[in-house]
């Protein structure tokens, strides 16, 4: 062969490998950009939902705080007005409603703490200034988790809480002045799910240009479906929380309905009988047990936080739920008057 047409083969024989590598390099980048973009798409698909489920999760903690500061605000306040006037009470055991909810006398003054936070958070949610405050009052004990907030700086400390604690923050939305962090705010712990984490994992894919190999889109696509599970998972999570709070609402606008009229035949016994309660006659004594007992229940739901601090749902909440259950079912005879 001669010379010359031996390198016009050689030439032709290289493009003509030069242009398949183009073209498998091009198939691949776009079978990689297609999977990224399946990636994407997955992850957005998930991410909706649990946007829908915080938002109504939120909510529902907001409410369950309104309905905390409205019973301590109002019925709590009303009842220790006059309770506080009683001297020489002694109350019987057979007040006791439940008996893993018992009367304490002295622990039932404590709802003056509880009424001094949520007299101040009253105040803050009329001037619209109280909407982490609300959340984190609806998860967690308030009493007890800030003690040390004086009246005036109650709802500081309530919002404060919501700033440094990432799942209050995820609930709580608002503005970053309160805390809130919102979808993209970073570290989100939901019952051990750190969802931050996921959302930093799905920006890179959306950033993955069509240059990335393959192995990497397949990476992606595997990183996807992981963090499409812990987004369900965080979903499901959301709505066990909802569902946990509305609960604790329906427990406290039930109680509250038995309350308020034995605060007010107590007040009608105090006004009659007097404030010494050793001469107090058998019905006014039991009016005044009945009510001690609706205040203790009330308090325990109070004192007890619904979430854990990473998050997760508190066995304790559960346990209550069941408690006052039983309360409300024995009605008829354990909180007639």
């Amino acid at each position: 062969m001669p010379l010359p047409l031996l390198f016009i083969g050689l030439g032709a024989a290289t493009a003509a490998t030069g242009i398949g590598t183009t073209i498998k390099a091009g198939i691949d980048n776009s079978h990689a950009k297609e999977l990224n973009r399946r990636s994407q798409n997955k992850i957005e698909q998930e991410s909706w939902p649990l946007e829908r489920a915080r938002k109504k999760c939120g909510k529902a903690l907001e409410h369950l705080g309104k309905e905390k500061i409205f019973i301590a605000s109002n019925s709590i306040k009303e009842f220790m007005d006059s309770f506080e006037k009683i001297k020489n009470i002694e109350l019987s055991s057979s007040a006791e409603l439940n008996e893993r909810i018992h009367i304490d006398i002295a622990s039932l003054h404590d709802l003056r703490k509880m009424e001094s936070i949520a007299s101040s958070l009253a105040g803050g949610v009329a001037t619209g200034a109280a909407s982490g405050a609300l959340v984190a009052f609806g998860a967690y004990n308030a009493a007890a988790t800030f003690a040390s907030a004086s009246t005036g700086t109650a709802i500081a400390s309530l919002s404060g809480a919501v700033a440094h604690n990432a799942t209050l923050a995820f609930f709580g939305g608002g503005s970053l002045a309160v805390g809130g962090l919102g979808m993209a705010g970073g570290t989100v712990v939901l019952g051990g799910l750190v969802a931050g984490p996921a959302l930093l994992v799905m920006g890179m894919i959306t950033g993955a240009k069509a240059s990335k190999n393959l192995d990497n889109a397949y990476a992606n696509a595997a990183e996807a479906e992981t963090i499409c599970e812990q987004l369900y998972m965080a979903r499901i999570q959301s709505n066990a929380i909802r569902e946990r709070a509305y609960m604790f609402y329906i427990l406290l606008a039930r109680l509250d309905t038995y309350f308020v009229p034995l605060i007010h035949q107590m007040e009608t016994v105090i006004d009659t009988e007097g404030t010494d309660y050793s001469r107090f006659s058998p019905d006014g004594k039991h009016t005044v047990s009945a009510a001690a007992s609706i205040a203790a229940t009330i308090k325990a739901v109070l004192d007890t936080p619904i979430l854990t601090e990473d998050g997760s749902l508190t066995a304790e909440s559960e346990s209550t739920i069941a408690d006052v259950l039983i309360v409300l079912d024995n009605k008829e005879t354990a909180i007639t008057f």
